[in-house]
């Protein structure tokens, strides 16, 4: 249920990253809701399919231009193999990635 995996990854990627977590049900923790029925749980799933739609559609009609956010070269001064011991081929599998650093 975290995801620091996926966020790290997106890190060493240079991609920006967020979270949107939105709960179906409170009944494994809070005292007030024991009873908590399948049709309630995909209701509210329901509900949160359609707010992370809107959630989404609006962060990207506000993303746009250049990126000025720290994550566009978070691998600048994290490389620390010179790019000449790096073999030809790693250079080439993670061009996406790297390619940049390995002039």
């Amino acid at each position: 249920m975290t995801n620091l995996q996926e966020a790290k990854l997106a890190r060493e990627a240079e991609i920006c990253y967020a979270t949107l977590a939105l709960v179906t049900d409170y009944d494994c923790w809070h005292p007030d809701h024991d009873s908590v029925t399948v049709d309630l749980i995909i209701s509210n799933l329901m509900q949160n399919a359609a707010t992370a739609q809107r959630t989404i559609a609006e962060a990207v009609g506000r993303t746009s231009g250049a990126r000025t956010c720290a994550c566009k070269d978070a691998l600048a001064t994290a490389i620390i193999t010179q790019p000449a011991l790096v073999p030809a081929q790693t250079k080439r599998d993670l061009a996406p990635i790297i390619g940049k650093y390995m002039q």
